[in-house]
């Protein structure tokens, strides 16, 4: 990194230079802790009054928008979403316009699923790699005050995720005294919710804390048909198999915060926080198999009865400090998070086709994921609307994947370790990064132009079989923001930028995982990252009742990477990662929200894409194209000043991938809210009221025809109170910043 940071003028190399801005930074927070020493009236000055004069403060109250178009994101308000009571992360990212979560928590922005999630503008292990699905199911959707989306995002946010950057801004009440709310939920099948949360805050320093015990349960069916051609025989071959698969979760959160000003121009905060996730999951699973127009030749059930465990912890510590001019900062954060996966499950086979006798085994997985950073960061407000940041960091994430994986010997009755299914992972990523921002008028545009610097290091090693792999680059990526105002209540905006999106760390690994025998899954330790430019050009308007939104965008890919599955015998294939050379993605965006009259408003938006892929380098045809509309609206009814009403329908159009398509899903939400007291109400809400989240996916390349096919049974129905306690007195609000 330190020829990297020379360019900008450092001969530091990159640790050194992040370690040279902490030592600064304590300095100066030591200083400026101290006896202020005179300098030019700054924003913190209170001017002089003459004697006599009263002067109160000014409170201004206002709310804020439901949907906001700034520079460089779009701001979602969520907190009058009667879901977010009771639902997760996931449920209420779906209903963003241009977002789209499945079943399993994994999310895409405009149909690309490589997106990076930060909560209140971090990194978080618990959104990090394969855990990123189980992460959004897992966060309490009531913990959200907004949702910001970056797709072409500014060059002080991570250049990872090729579609951009989606940050969950948690709730912060900064109401003087103690406050806090209480909310306790029954569903059916033994869900259930309650949560409590609070705060306690004077002029100098801010308490928060919160509890959440949520327990969840669900239900799968996936069926698979498979029609394969043997690849020595030649002979083709009839595949069926049924999972009937159930889960029961509990899940209790702990959270605590707290921000002290040690000075009017020195800060600290700190937060902790505590997720847990344990249960039971357990399956049938049914096989048959033969030759194409015959009966079946093979048949086999597979029973699992297993027990999953998971801790998500999180540490902060930041340290905020104001310098000589006006909103000059200089701030210094240090986070950690760590994400543990346990796993073990027990199996009896029974053998009907041929018959023959039953055996055991089991398995066991462990998964461990731990991201540490450190950043500093500095900003200058400049006259004229203009203003300079400049930051460095460093981030190390260091994964373990260890399973374990046994057969019951049925003479003996002992476990015998099985090497088909017992492997040792190990990944280290260190990533170092410079950057510099800068915004300033032009005429009557509004330009962010930034770049970031960044160098990674990837070290991987595959114990089992002593394969040690890894690979180091240093790229540079631009990013360029602009807006123009039209007239009061409509802009025009214009941006670009160069992304990147880095393998997951399983996806490196070469292990051949036979888990399930039918369906072998290996990682590629030689994937390279993706590549993308993005750009585009939109517009936002209101009129009366009326606001609208249309925005066109291209992205151009390479190196992206995908899914292959390929036939090893008759009735086994091998599913593997592999970089897709080219692809193409553009559409245009379009928003709509308004009132039908007082009591009925609305939002509606549309995805209206195009997706182009070219396979060929893959063994998969030439240029394959798609166009879809991903759509979402809703309904917000106020009848009464005490009773809402909220109806809401999201569509996710069919995808398409290198060796075929998947399917689209609908899913309609309903919510009723009673207000029974000033701080007393009670809540009603239905999830996927039409069992809409049914998921088909087709595999059709040369000797393979594979549809598979999942059905989540997601209806959920949840009924229950929400109480708000404690002062309600305001707090004096300045300028929005929606970095914190």
């Amino acid at each position: 990194m330190g020829q990297a940071l020379a360019t900008v003028g450092s001969h530091l190399s990159g640790e050194r230079l992040v370690l040279a801005g902490i030592h600064l930074a304590f300095a100066g927070a030591l200083a400026l802790a101290g006896p202020a020493r005179a300098a030019s009236p700054s924003a913190i000055d209170t001017p002089p009054v003459s004697l006599g004069a009263t002067v109160e403060g000014i409170i201004v109250i206002a709310a804020r928008p439901k949907e906001q178009t700034l520079i460089d994101r779009k701001v979602y308000t969520v907190t009058g979403d009667l879901q977010s009571g009771t639902a997760t992360a996931a449920e209420v990212l779906n209903k963003v316009p241009s977002v789209d979560v499945d079943s399993d928590g994994n999310l895409s922005l405009r149909g690309d699923t490589n997106v990076t999630i930060l909560v209140d503008g971090k990194p978080s292990a618990q959104f990090s790699g394969a855990a990123k699905g189980a992460g959004l199911l897992q966060f309490p959707a009531q913990d959200i005050e907004r949702i910001e989306v970056m797709t072409n995002p500014p060059a002080r946010y991570r250049a990872e995720g090729s579609s951009g950057v989606i940050n969950i801004i948690t709730r912060k009440n900064r109401a003087v005294g103690f406050s806090g709310t209480a909310n306790a939920s029954l569903g059916d099948q033994r869900r259930f919710l309650a949560a409590a949360s609070g705060t306690w805050n004077t002029r100098r320093l801010a308490l928060s804390g919160g509890v959440t015990l949520r327990q969840d349960a669900k239900t799968r069916i996936a069926a698979t048909d498979r029609t394969a051609s043997d690849p020595v025989t030649g002979q083709s071959v009839l595949s069926h198999q049924v999972i009937d698969e159930h889960f029961v979760r509990l899940l209790p959160q702990v959270k605590l915060g707290a921000d002290y000003a040690v000075s009017d121009r020195l800060s600290a905060s700190a937060a902790v926080s505590h997720r847990e996730q344990t249960g039971t999951r357990y399956f049938t699973q049914t096989d048959r198999s033969g030759p194409a127009g015959a009966s079946p030749t093979s048949g086999a059930t597979r029973y699992s009865d297993g027990h999953e465990w998971s801790v998500d912890n999180g540490q902060s510590l930041r340290f905020d400090g104001k310098l000589a001019h006006p909103g000059e900062t200089l701030s210094l954060s240090i986070q950690r998070s760590v994400s543990r996966e346990r796993e073990r499950y027990a199996y009896l086979n029974d053998f009907g086709l041929p018959a023959a006798p039953s055996t055991r085994d089991h398995l066991r997985l462990s998964f461990d994921f731990e991201t540490t950073g450190v950043s500093l960061d500095y900003a200058l407000p400049l006259s004229g609307d203009r203003g300079l940041k400049l930051g460095v960091d460093v981030e190390v994430q260091r994964n373990r994947f260890d399973d374990w994986g046994d057969t019951v010997d049925p003479v003996t009755g002992l476990a015998v370790n099985n090497p088909a299914i017992t492997d040792h992972f190990r990944y280290r990523q260190r990533i170092e990064t410079a950057y510099g921002e800068y915004q300033t008028p032009l005429g009557r545009w509004s330009l962010q132009a930034g770049l970031r610097l960044e160098e990674a290091d990837v070290r991987t090693f595959q114990i089992t079989g002593n394969v040690r792999g890894g690979q180091r680059y240093f790229r540079v990526y631009p990013s360029l923001n602009l807006d123009h105002p039209l007239w009061p209540g409509a802009k025009v905006t214009l941006s670009a930028s160069r992304r990147i999106t880095r393998p997951d760390p399983q996806a490196l690994n070469p292990f051949t995982d036979s888990q399930d025998t039918r369906n072998l899954r290996a990682g590629n330790p030689n994937l390279r990252p993706q590549d993308t430019w993005s750009y585009e050009l939109g517009y936002s308007g209101a009129y009366r009742r009326l606001t609208v939104g249309l925005t066109g965008y291209y992205r151009f890919n390479r190196d992206s990477v995908t899914d292959v599955t390929r036939v090893v015998s008759a009735e086994v294939v091998l599913a593997t990662k592999a970089n897709l050379p080219v692809s193409r993605a553009a559409g245009l965006e379009l928003s709509a929200s308004g009132k039908i009259f007082p009591q009925l408003s609305y939002n509606s938006s549309g995805n209206l894409f195009f997706n182009q892929i070219d396979a060929a380098a893959l063994g998969f045809g030439g240029l394959k194209s798609t166009t879809g509309l991903n759509a979402k609206a809703s309904l917000d009814w106020r009848p009464t000043a005490s009773d809402t009403a909220q109806l809401s329908f999201s569509r996710t159009d069919r995808r398409l991938t290198p060796q075929g398509y998947v399917s689209a899903t609908n899913q309609v939400n309903l919510g009723y809210q009673r207000r029974l007291w000033s701080h007393l109400s009670a809540v009603a809400t239905v999830s996927d009221l039409f069992d809409g989240q049914r998921m088909v996916r087709v595999l059709d390349t040369t000797g393979l025809r594979d549809v598979y096919s999942r059905h989540q049974l997601g209806r959920v129905v949840y009924a229950g109170l929400s109480w708000t306690f404690g002062s309600t007195k305001k707090s004096k609000v300045g300028s929005f910043d929606y970095d914190q």
